[in-house]
């Protein structure tokens, strides 16, 4: 496990250097913009996403080099859809990373157009990457803008969430919505790393199939922590889901079902793993890290 904590450490500080040389300064004009972007991005996430983009690509043979253009991308992508999350109009939430949320700080018109200019500057990103030839620059953008948009993306998944609220939806209808409101842009990080890879097409799917469980996995340890920690341990605001009577696994099965859910999922995502004759020990990890952190 030490060896995977200094793996995400690095990761993180990898991912934050390239993030810094692509985002425009506080000091480029509109600043105000840039400073609402920078507030955002470098608030203090744990870059996961990225993260396995470059523990995928790693399991494939892959340098960082050709990784981390698309792994900085990724994070994008994903803090673009925090700013959105938690506007006025869709979760209203005050507290993100452990500190003001982008529209508290900044305004609510402000933090949109950041949420956009960073979903813009992450495909720019990948698309001018010379490191990557042609072919896979077209590849990762096409997953990509498919686990952000529609019909089964984030996008669809966030429309999926709000129309549930205050109702009572089926276990299938939950996964659904998680499928695609987290677990699509965790399997497009996995698959990035594997695209940037080489990997064969039995490879690919299995790394799709772990990826897209591993993003299920995800939330339902998210709508855990939700309900069991504090907001200070969070960084986030507490109870929120189920004041807001969200769709969530914990709301429909109870806590320790979901938690046998969970358990169930890890074991599953884990043998997904075993058809690549590959040092997979890492995504392992990783799986096992998800399935035991805290917040």
């Amino acid at each position: 496990m030490l060896d995977l904590e200094i793996f995400l450490s690095e990761a993180a500080t990898l991912v934050d250097a390239e993030l810094d040389g692509l985002i425009p300064t506080e000091s480029t004009e509109p600043k105000r913009l840039h400073a609402a972007i920078r507030w955002s991005v470098f608030g203090g996430g744990k870059r996961f996403r990225p993260g396995l983009v470059l523990a995928v690509g790693r399991t494939f043979g892959v340098g960082n080099d050709k990784l981390i253009a698309t792994a900085a991308a990724i994070e994008m992508i994903h803090t673009y859809s925090l700013i959105h999350d938690d506007l006025p109009s869709m979760d209203d939430d005050d507290l993100r990373r452990g500190r003001a949320t982008s529209h508290k700080k900044f305004g609510e018109a402000t933090a949109i157009l950041a949420g956009d200019a960073l979903q813009g500057l992450a495909f720019k990103t990948i698309a001018e990457d010379e490191r990557l030839p042609d072919d896979i620059r077209v590849r990762l953008i096409s997953i990509i803008a498919s686990a952000a948009s529609t019909p089964d993306g984030m996008v669809a998944g966030q429309q999926l969430d709000l129309d549930a609220e205050g109702e009572l939806p089926t276990a299938d209808e939950i996964e659904k919505i998680h499928a695609r409101k987290t677990g699509a842009l965790v399997a497009a990080a996995a698959k990035a790393g594997a695209i940037i890879g080489a990997a064969s097409a039995a490879e690919y799917a299995a790394v799709s199939l772990y990826a897209a469980k591993l993003g299920l996995l995800f939330q339902i340890t998210d709508d855990i922590l939700d309900i069991t920690q504090t907001s200070e341990t969070l960084g986030k605001t507490a109870g929120k889901d189920a004041a807001a009577r969200k769709a969530t696994y914990p709301a429909h099965h109870g806590i320790e079902k979901a938690r046998e859910l969970a358990k169930d999922l890890y074991r599953t995502l884990v043998s997904d793993l075993d058809i690549i004759a590959r040092p997979t020990g890492l995504l392992k990890n990783i799986a096992d890290r998800v399935m035991k952190r805290e917040a």
